[in-house]
């Protein structure tokens, strides 16, 4: 065999090798969250007429290899659009200065995530697990995944998620928010949306 033919058979084998190596590589990949287009809402009621919209400008998060979402949500960010009604929140609510964050885990089917890493579309529901002031309760929840040909993924509720305030000992804050602002009535059930897109990583 001269060298000609050594070199072509060399071509076609690390050409090969590429090929081979670039599941690895899809299957070592991550998604980070981005969180300047993350949009987590929820809505306060009170008085029983009056809904008002309110956000947490910022979170963290990723999707793992195998599936594993974590999505840490700064619960001092959280926005009302009235000074000091944010300064209420983080004070008498979340009590920031000993639970800044709320911390949301979920567990997604590998099959489904290359699917949709792939560009597809899933409805799935799944249990996930919302850690909020010292508290963790497991809540089932309707979501939509939506990849491109980035592979970017976009998740986001197909319907509003009811986070109970008595569920993670959040009866008193509301109790306080309800007295300080001279309130008859805030609702303790809360309906949150996540509409989250996570960047995919190498």
């Amino acid at each position: 065999m001269n060298v000609l033919e050594r070199f072509g058979r060399l071509r076609v084998w690390l050409a090969l090798l590429v090929v081979l190596a670039l599941p690895a590589q899809t299957a070592l990949a991550q998604w980070e969250l981005d969180s300047d287009s993350a949009s987590i809402d929820f809505i306060s009621i009170k008085n029983g007429v009056v809904a008002e919209a309110h956000r947490f400008k910022a979170a963290s998060g990723s999707i793992g290899t195998s599936g594993s979402v974590q999505v840490d949500i700064d619960l001092n960010s959280v926005e009302t659009l009235i000074d000091i009604r944010n300064e209420r929140m983080r004070e008498l609510l979340f009590k920031t200065a000993q639970f800044p964050t709320a911390t949301v885990n979920a567990q997604i089917d590998s099959d489904t995530l290359a699917a949709v890493a792939a560009g597809g579309t899933a409805s799935v529901e799944v249990p996930v697990t919302l850690a909020l002031h010292g508290v963790e309760k497991t809540l089932n929840v309707a979501l939509m995944a939506i990849g491109n040909a980035e592979r970017d993924i976009r998740v986001f509720t197909v319907r509003p998620v009811l986070v109970s305030a008595s569920q993670f000992g959040l009866d008193d804050g509301i109790t306080a928010l309800q007295k300080i602002a001279g309130l008859n009535a805030i609702s303790t059930v809360v309906p949150v949306t996540l509409n989250l897109v996570f960047t995919h990583t190498e």
